[in-house]
């Protein structure tokens, strides 16, 4: 059995994976093949509850736990920022609410994504993590019951 990283080995893996791209426009063509990568968002989950506000497109993401761990679904209508929302969903699904409330966007500044954004993507970005968050915060407090679904 293969074991889990942990999410700060995840992101530095990430650093390491967009430190191979020579310049920006092969770091947004692997971040949109991110977001072709999702699988699909059932209509049904595209849902104002689901709507992650803060973002110039439209976001949604969905987060159950199973095993004491969350699991993300998410999409998006923009290429760009579905890849951006793949990326997260990527580094947060399959953690512990308690792993997911003691991280941060810290490796966002070593792989340039806040420099190479627009601040209104940079914004939508963290609306996510937000969002994320507060699922998180929402299954550690009861203590791992899915009370949306």
């Amino acid at each position: 059995m293969e074991t889990q990283t942990t999410l700060a080995e995840a992101q530095q893996e990430l650093i390491n994976e967009f430190a191979f791209f020579e310049d920006w426009n092969d770091r947004y063509e692997y971040i949109i093949s991110l977001g072709r990568a999702l699988p699909p968002y059932p209509d049904e989950l595209r849902t104002e509850d689901r709507e992650v506000h803060g973002c110039q497109s439209m976001v949604w993401l969905d987060a159950r736990m199973e095993d004491g761990v969350i699991h993300f679904r998410a999409d998006s209508d923009a290429l760009i920022t579905k890849g951006l929302v793949a990326l997260m969903v990527n580094l947060y699904s399959g953690r512990s609410p308690g792993e997911i409330l003691s991280s941060n966007l810290e490796f966002l500044k070593e792989i340039g994504l806040e420099e190479h954004l627009t601040p209104s993507r940079v914004n939508g970005l963290l609306a996510m993590f937000k969002k994320i968050r507060e699922h998180a915060a929402r299954f550690n407090v009861e203590g791992g019951v899915d009370a949306s679904s």
